[in-house]
């Protein structure tokens, strides 16, 4: 008997399910900018490597390798635990689980004292852990709260959440940080330490609506008997198999692999370009608060573009912008121009990150989200690492004002494989028969 379609009519229909499954975008992001962006780096500089020995190359290196630490381990474990997931109608458990995990570690960070940059730097990649999870299962729930063609609204709708929802926690962590005495606080220390911790809570007390609310689809039970592990094992090498034979998956995944690293790497390398040009901490700061803010209106809108145009078409305009950002940074001079060149990645930011994770559901068997969103962000945690090496070896051979030219290899390379890509129609395809 052939493998049943998509199947669900309550749950896609389901507002609370849709807003609930947004608010996890909301809730993790918070993380991404107060902690990992902003506030972890600070301290692990300034107060954490305070040490006998360190240096300021020294104290990069940790933190580059807490980095990637947690990004090389989820990136090879997403497929696995997106298969046993599937297998076990356990997306929502382990969103818990991730999420239990990196808010606990985050609130942990106070704890560590000054110097003792060990500590600090293993709690800091297992929130990262956390996080990475947290985001693979509440990717791989969107095809269980939304019809296809909701997928770009519902999936911008969570974007536009998660920046406006973590731009206004950061704001708020950036005055307390400022300002300790305000809030009682001793120093600037102990008002970082403060929040992470409010951060923590963020991050799993928005998270909770979705346990409540979204409901999965019934799992196909393709990967035979045995023990929920080794039916994950046998079903991750199946979806192995499978995404091989999916020319326009493939396709996508390729292209998204080398647009995606150009975007990571223009979001990690602007704090580095913006002290090259002599821009102070606070207006780093407000460069960020800028980009948050000005993301939210701008997600809903590429939501609405995604409609209208095709999602496809949508996330090729965004590349398409930031191509043209690398020619204008070539000439970037001023603070004000930093500042405009800031709302305009806050403009196509957003949107291609969101269209992106609508695109694929709407390329994928619907009821293996879990497996095939593993492959996903197995890939976006991969990211960011060609753009860099781009960007250093062109800076040796032409100057560091032109090395961010080099990542128009990426953002042209992901926009031609992207155009190949057979645009999907109606309904997500079936899974294929084991």
């Amino acid at each position: 008997m052939g493998t049943p379609t998509r199947k669900k009519v309550a749950p896609a229909e389901d507002r609370r399910a849709v807003w609930s499954w947004a608010l996890i975008d909301w809730a993790n992001s918070a993380f991404a900018i107060v902690v990992m962006t902003a506030f972890f780096p600070i301290l692990f500089k300034d107060h954490w490597c305070e040490a006998p020995g360190m240096t300021p190359e020294r104290s990069t290196a940790y933190l580059g390798y807490a980095n990637t630490a947690a990004s090389l381990l989820i990136a090879l474990l997403a497929p696995l635990l997106g298969s046993i997931a599937d297998q076990g109608n356990g997306k929502r458990w382990f969103l818990l689980a991730f999420t239990l995990l990196g808010a606990a570690a985050t609130a942990l960070l106070p704890l560590a004292g000054k110097g003792e940059y060990v500590f600090a730097a293993v709690l800091f990649a297992v929130a990262a852990f956390g996080f990475s999870g947290n985001n693979l299962f509440s990717d791989a729930l969107l095809t269980d709260v939304a019809k296809p063609e909701r997928y770009d609204r519902v999936s911008a709708l969570g974007y536009a959440l998660g920046y406006v929802g973590s731009g206004a926690l950061f704001v708020a962590c950036t005055f307390a940080v400022r300002e300790p005495a305000r809030f009682g606080l001793g120093g600037p220390v102990a008002a970082a330490g403060a929040c992470f911790v409010a951060t923590a809570v963020w991050w799993l007390v928005f998270t909770l609506p979705a346990l409540i609310w979204v409901r999965e689809s019934p799992a196909v039970p393709a990967a035979g008997e045995g023990p929920l592990l080794t039916r994950g094992f046998r079903q991750f090498a199946a979806t192995f198999r499978e995404i091989r034979t999916q020319r326009p998956v493939l396709l996508f995944l390729g292209g998204y692999l080398l647009y995606i690293d150009g975007v990571n790497t223009v979001i990690k390398m602007a704090v580095d370009f913006g002290r090259a040009l002599g821009l102070d901490a606070a207006g780093m700061l407000l460069a960020l608060v800028v980009t948050q803010f000005v993301a939210f209106p701008a997600a809903i809108l590429f939501g609405r573009i995604g409609e209208r145009f095709g999602a496809r078409r949508g996330i090729m305009l965004g590349i398409a912008v930031y191509a043209a950002l690398c020619v204008f940074a070539t000439q970037l001079e001023t603070q004000r121009g930093f500042m405009a060149m800031a709302a305009v990645v806050g403009l196509v930011q957003g949107g291609v990150q969101s269209l992106s994770r609508s695109y694929f559901a709407r390329l994928i068997p619907a009821e293996k989200g879990g497996e095939y969103f593993g492959f996903y962000n197995m890939l976006g945690k991969f990211a960011a690492i060609i753009g860099p090496t781009l960007m250093g070896v062109t800076a040796l051979v032409s100057g560091t004002r032109f090395s961010i030219l080099s990542l128009l290899v990426l953002f042209g390379g992901g926009l031609w494989l992207l155009s190949r890509v057979e645009e999907p129609v109606g309904e997500n395809p079936p899974a294929p028969r084991n």
